[in-house]
């Protein structure tokens, strides 16, 4: 079963190392037969939100956030990949993911954490998994966390670890799982 599952990466710093995830990510999913769009704040450029996407009148919602929200509800499942800013979530991701609600509803999510040192950004995704659950959309029990990433990954995204190819895997196959199961029950209707 071919699935769509966004990547959100998370930072936009200049020399930012998290896109070496986003491009592992992505390279290991279309392996899969996925479509894995990346969805870069840095690119995006959103404002600060000051309305989120459910907020504008029908037709005249800035044109990158259309085209999310269009990416979005097509979307089965959420990869986010993250930095850790001071034990905490990176505030472009916080922005990034705020503008949206419901576009999230019913789709698990996934979360590659990464750092430069040794704890692989997991003190980021705790408090990223109660954001990503409030939003509607759950993370997986599995954490991809990437330690030293500017060793583990090439600036393609190649690995340069034996480790992180398995691991990716056991991820990643989980994601599938939960993608596939909440996929059949949004057939069947949702709570609300």
């Amino acid at each position: 079963m071919s699935l769509t599952v966004p990547i959100i990466l998370g930072s936009v710093r200049s020399d930012r190392i998290g896109i070496r995830a986003a491009r592992f990510l992505i390279a290991r999913l279309e392996a899969r037969g996925h479509v894995a769009p990346l969805v870069d704040p840095a690119e995006l450029s959103l404002p600060l939100l000051d309305r989120m996407y459910k907020e504008y009148p029908a037709g005249t919602a800035p044109e990158p956030l259309e085209r999310l929200a269009t990416l979005y509800r097509g979307a089965d499942a959420f990869l986010v990949v993250s930095a850790e800013y001071n034990h905490g979530v990176p505030p472009a991701l916080s922005n990034t993911l705020d503008h949206f609600l419901e576009e999230y509803y019913w789709r698990p999510s996934a979360i590659c954490c990464y750092s430069a040192g040794q704890f692989g950004g997991v003190r980021a995704a705790m408090p990223l998994r109660a954001m990503l659950a409030e939003l509607g959309m759950p993370s997986i029990p599995s954490l991809l966390p990437i330690p030293r990433l500017q060793k583990a990954l090439a600036e393609d995204g190649t690995p340069t670890d034996a480790w992180i190819e398995k691991a990716a895997a056991k991820f990643l196959d989980e994601l599938e799982w939960y993608a596939e199961a909440l996929g059949e029950r949004r057939k069947a209707g949702t709570p609300y």
